[in-house]
C-alpha cells in the first residue's frame, strides 16, 4: 500500500498537481465533516452488495464480471415496478427491492444457462451481457411507452424516466447537516453479515468452498456441481441487482433511471472483493476505502488533478492487495517443484538394484 500510494504521489506531481494538496482535498471530500462522511457512506452501500455477491460466486470458482449490467438491470426492473405499480406505502419500496434482486439474479443465471446448454464461458458472457443492459436500459429510457419520462407541455423530454414517487425511496437516519445513514447502507451491512455466515457455518456454504477449492472432490463427495454454481451465481447477480436499486432509491442519484446511473459502480464493486480477497467481513472496510475515493475524488479537480488518478489510484491499490499473494505463490511453486525434482534425483541414486531384479 506504501508502494500504492507512493506510485499515485509521483503520478499527481509528474501531472502537475501537489500530491499534499491532492491528500488535503480527498480529505476534505470524503472525512473531514458529518456532510463529507455521510457522502462517503452512501457510495460504500452499493459498492459493497455487489463486492458481496462476488464473493459467494468467487467462492465456488465461478468468476462474475458482469456486474455492472446487472446493477443496471436491476435498476431497469426497479424502476419499472416503482413507477407502474399501484401501492403505496413501505409494500412499494419492497416491491422495488425485490423485483431489483430478482432481475439481477435472472441476469447473472443467464450466463448460467448458456454455458449448461452451450459451454459459454461464464467469464466471457457475463462480461458481454454488460453490453445488452447497457442497450436495453438505454432503449427503455428512449421509449414512451417503457420509462422514457413524460413530456410536459413544450418541455424537451430527456432520455431518463420519471422520478420515483416517495414512497419506493429509501429513509435515511439523522438530517442535514448531520450525519445521514441511509437505509441501503444497512441493507448492505446486513447482506454482508449473512453471507458471511452462510458461506462459514451452514453445509451449503462448506459446498460452496468445497466446489470452489476442488471440483473434482466436489463431485465425488456428491456436491452438484453445475447446480451450486449456478446458484452462487444467481445470488451474485441478486445482490448487484439490488445494489441498482440502492443507486436508484437512495440520494446517491436523481432517483430516476438514467443510462450512465451505474457509475461504474458494478466494476469497482468488484474490485473490492479482489482487494478483500473473497471475504465479505473486509469487504466492509475495503468498500469504504472505495468509498473514500469515490466522494473525495470529485474535489481533486480544485487541485488541478485529472478525474482519471482516482482510477489510477484504485487500480494500484488493488495490485498491492492482489499481486503479493499471486507472486509469493509462484515462487512456492517454483520452489517447492525445484525440491521436489532434487529429492527425486536423489531418491532414484539411493535405490540399490538387485542382480536380477525385475525391472
Amino acid at each position: 500500500m506504501v508502494v500504492a500510494f507512493a506510485l499515485s504521489s509521483l503520478l499527481i506531481a509528474a501531472t502537475g498537481g501537489s500530491p499534499l494538496a491532492s491528500v488535503l482535498a480527498l480529505f476534505q471530500g470524503s472525512v473531514a465533516d458529518r456532510t463529507a462522511w455521510t457522502s462517503t457512506l452512501l457510495y460504500a452501500a452499493p459498492l459493497l452488495l455487489v463486492a458481496v455477491g462476488a464473493c459467494v460466486s468467487a467462492r465456488s470458482g465461478v468468476f462474475n464480471i458482469g456486474q455492472e449490467g446487472q446493477v443496471l438491470v436491476g435498476a431497469l426492473l426497479a424502476a419499472w415496478v416503482g413507477l407502474r405499480l399501484a401501492v403505496t406505502g413501505p409494500a412499494l419500496l419492497a416491491a422495488v427491492l425485490a423485483a431489483a434482486a430478482l432481475a439481477g439474479g435472472a441476469w447473472a443465471a443467464l450466463s448460467s444457462l448458456m454455458y449448461r446448454l452451450r459451454g459459454v464461458d461464464v467469464v466471457v458472457s457475463t462480461l458481454l451481457m454488460t453490453f445488452v443492459a447497457q442497450q436495453l436500459v438505454a432503449f427503455a429510457v428512449n421509449t414512451p411507452w417503457l420509462l422514457r419520462e413524460s413530456r410536459v407541455g413544450d418541455a424537451v423530454v430527456a432520455p431518463q424516466s420519471n422520478p420515483l414517487p416517495e414512497s419506493a425511496l429509501l429513509g435515511s437516519i439523522g438530517e442535514y447537516p448531520d450525519l445521514q445513514v441511509n437505509g441501503g447502507l444497512l441493507i448492505a451491512l446486513v447482506a454482508a453479515v449473512v453471507v458471511a455466515t452462510v458461506i462459514t457455518r451452514t453445509r451449503w456454504g462448506f459446498r460452496l468452498t468445497m466446489l470452489g477449492l476442488n471440483p473434482v472432490a466436489a463431485r465425488h463427495a456428491g456436491v452438484r456441481a453445475d447446480a451450486l454454481g449456478g446458484v452462487a451465481l444467481a445470488v451474485s447477480g441478486a445482490l448487484a441487482g439490488l445494489a441498482g436499486a440502492v443507486l436508484l432509491t437512495s440520494p446517491v442519484g436523481v432517483h430516476r433511471l438514467q443510462p450512465g446511473m451505474a457509475m461504474g459502480i458494478g466494476w469497482d464493486g468488484l474490485l473490492v472483493a479482489l482487494v478483500a480477497r473473497n471475504r465479505p467481513f473486509p469487504a466492509v472496510l475495503v468498500a469504504l476505502l472505495f468509498g473514500v475515493l469515490r466522494s473525495g475524488g470529485g474535489f481533486l479537480a480544485a487541485t488541478g488533478v485529472p478525474p482519471f488518478v482516482v482510477d489510477v489510484v484504485k487500480a494500484l491499490l488493488v495490485l498491492a492487495f492482489v499481486a503479493p499473494p499471486a507472486v509469493l505463490a509462484a515462487f512456492r511453486r517454483r520452489g517447492g517443484g525445484v525440491h521436489a525434482g532434487r529429492a527425486g534425483r536423489a531418491g532414484r541414486r539411493s535405490v540399490p538394484v538387485t542382480e536380477g531384479a525385475v525391472r
